[in-house]
Protein backbone atom coordinates (compact mmCIF):
# COMPACT_ATOMS: atom_id res chain seq x y z
CA UNK A 1 0.00 0.00 0.00
CA UNK A 2 1.43 3.39 -0.96
CA UNK A 3 1.65 6.31 1.43
CA UNK A 4 -1.14 8.06 -0.51
CA UNK A 5 -3.59 5.18 -0.01
CA UNK A 6 -5.87 5.95 2.94
CA UNK A 7 -6.26 3.29 5.60
CA UNK A 8 -9.73 2.47 6.79
CA UNK A 9 -10.26 2.43 10.53
CA UNK A 10 -10.94 -0.96 12.17
CA UNK A 11 -14.43 0.27 13.08
CA UNK A 12 -15.19 1.23 9.47
CA UNK A 13 -13.88 -2.11 8.21
CA UNK A 14 -16.12 -3.85 10.73
CA UNK A 15 -19.12 -1.88 9.47
CA UNK A 16 -18.24 -2.83 5.88
CA UNK A 17 -18.00 -6.51 6.88
CA UNK A 18 -21.33 -6.19 8.72
CA UNK A 19 -22.89 -4.76 5.56
CA UNK A 20 -21.49 -7.63 3.47
CA UNK A 21 -22.82 -10.20 5.94
CA UNK A 22 -26.12 -8.33 5.92
CA UNK A 23 -26.30 -8.63 2.16
CA UNK A 24 -25.57 -12.36 2.28
CA UNK A 25 -28.02 -12.80 5.14
CA UNK A 26 -30.73 -10.85 3.32
CA UNK A 27 -30.27 -12.97 0.20
CA UNK A 28 -30.37 -16.14 2.31
CA UNK A 29 -33.48 -14.96 4.12
CA UNK A 30 -35.19 -13.99 0.89
CA UNK A 31 -34.30 -17.32 -0.73
CA UNK A 32 -35.78 -19.21 2.22
CA UNK A 33 -38.83 -16.93 2.18
CA UNK A 34 -39.49 -17.50 -1.52
CA UNK A 35 -39.00 -21.26 -1.13
CA UNK A 36 -41.33 -21.47 1.87
CA UNK A 37 -43.96 -18.99 0.66
CA UNK A 38 -45.78 -21.49 -1.62
CA UNK A 39 -45.94 -24.00 1.24
CA UNK A 40 -47.45 -21.79 3.95
CA UNK A 41 -48.99 -18.36 4.60
CA UNK A 42 -46.66 -15.44 3.94
CA UNK A 43 -46.15 -14.56 7.61
CA UNK A 44 -45.28 -18.14 8.62
CA UNK A 45 -42.84 -18.31 5.70
CA UNK A 46 -41.38 -14.97 6.77
CA UNK A 47 -40.94 -16.10 10.38
CA UNK A 48 -39.30 -19.43 9.54
CA UNK A 49 -37.01 -17.82 6.97
CA UNK A 50 -36.04 -15.26 9.60
CA UNK A 51 -35.02 -17.94 12.14
CA UNK A 52 -33.05 -19.97 9.59
CA UNK A 53 -31.17 -16.96 8.28
CA UNK A 54 -30.45 -15.77 11.83
CA UNK A 55 -28.50 -18.97 12.54
CA UNK A 56 -26.34 -18.33 9.49
CA UNK A 57 -25.97 -14.70 10.50
CA UNK A 58 -24.64 -15.70 13.91
CA UNK A 59 -21.76 -17.66 12.42
CA UNK A 60 -20.96 -15.12 9.70
CA UNK A 61 -20.94 -12.28 12.22
CA UNK A 62 -18.84 -14.06 14.83
CA UNK A 63 -16.15 -15.25 12.43
CA UNK A 64 -16.17 -12.61 9.70
CA UNK A 65 -17.65 -9.35 11.00
CA UNK A 66 -16.38 -9.25 14.58
CA UNK A 67 -13.64 -11.89 14.30
CA UNK A 68 -14.49 -13.48 17.57
CA UNK A 69 -15.13 -17.03 18.69
CA UNK A 70 -18.65 -18.42 18.74
CA UNK A 71 -19.76 -19.78 22.09
CA UNK A 72 -22.97 -21.38 23.26
CA UNK A 73 -23.62 -18.32 25.43
CA UNK A 74 -23.32 -15.99 22.45
CA UNK A 75 -25.40 -18.35 20.32
CA UNK A 76 -28.23 -18.22 22.85
CA UNK A 77 -27.87 -14.45 23.38
CA UNK A 78 -27.60 -13.62 19.67
CA UNK A 79 -31.36 -13.88 19.04
CA UNK A 80 -31.78 -11.03 21.53
CA UNK A 81 -29.88 -8.82 19.09
CA UNK A 82 -32.50 -9.61 16.50
CA UNK A 83 -35.57 -8.98 18.65
CA UNK A 84 -35.63 -5.35 17.57
CA UNK A 85 -35.04 -6.42 13.99
CA UNK A 86 -37.85 -8.96 14.17
CA UNK A 87 -40.32 -6.58 15.80
CA UNK A 88 -39.57 -3.70 13.43
CA UNK A 89 -39.61 -5.86 10.31
CA UNK A 90 -42.66 -7.86 11.43
CA UNK A 91 -44.69 -4.72 12.01
CA UNK A 92 -43.38 -3.37 8.72
CA UNK A 93 -44.25 -6.51 6.77
CA UNK A 94 -47.75 -6.59 8.21
CA UNK A 95 -48.31 -2.87 7.66
CA UNK A 96 -46.93 -2.90 4.12
CA UNK A 97 -48.94 -5.96 3.08
CA UNK A 98 -52.20 -5.37 4.92
CA UNK A 99 -52.47 -1.59 5.00
CA UNK A 100 -50.34 -0.36 2.09
CA UNK A 101 -51.22 -3.37 -0.10
CA UNK A 102 -47.58 -3.91 -1.02
CA UNK A 103 -46.66 -7.15 -2.74
CA UNK A 104 -46.01 -9.76 -0.02
CA UNK A 105 -42.84 -10.90 -1.79
CA UNK A 106 -41.31 -7.40 -1.64
CA UNK A 107 -42.53 -6.19 1.76
CA UNK A 108 -39.91 -8.10 3.84
CA UNK A 109 -37.06 -6.44 1.96
CA UNK A 110 -38.48 -2.96 2.45
CA UNK A 111 -39.26 -3.54 6.13
CA UNK A 112 -35.77 -4.89 6.88
CA UNK A 113 -34.01 -1.60 6.06
CA UNK A 114 -35.27 0.23 9.16
CA UNK A 115 -33.81 -2.31 11.60
CA UNK A 116 -30.22 -2.44 10.29
CA UNK A 117 -28.58 0.16 12.60
CA UNK A 118 -30.15 -1.37 15.71
CA UNK A 119 -29.04 -4.87 14.72
CA UNK A 120 -25.44 -3.71 14.22
CA UNK A 121 -25.15 -2.02 17.59
CA UNK A 122 -26.75 -4.87 19.53
CA UNK A 123 -24.90 -7.67 17.73
CA UNK A 124 -21.57 -5.91 18.25
CA UNK A 125 -22.27 -5.54 21.95
CA UNK A 126 -23.15 -9.22 22.44
CA UNK A 127 -20.60 -10.80 20.11
CA UNK A 128 -17.54 -8.77 21.14
CA UNK A 129 -18.01 -8.31 24.86
CA UNK A 130 -15.18 -9.90 26.88
CA UNK A 131 -14.00 -12.20 24.08
CA UNK A 132 -10.55 -12.53 22.56
CA UNK A 133 -10.44 -12.30 18.75
CA UNK A 134 -10.74 -15.46 16.68
CA UNK A 135 -7.95 -16.42 14.35
CA UNK A 136 -10.27 -17.25 11.44
CA UNK A 137 -10.34 -14.89 8.45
Amino acid sequence: MSAATPRLSPQLLQIVRFALVGGVNTATFYGFYLALHPLMPYFAAYSLAFVLSMIGSFFLNTYFTYRTRPTWKKFFLFPLTNVTNYVVTSIGVYAFVEWAHMNDKIAPLVAAAAAIPFTYVLSRRILTKDTPPATAF
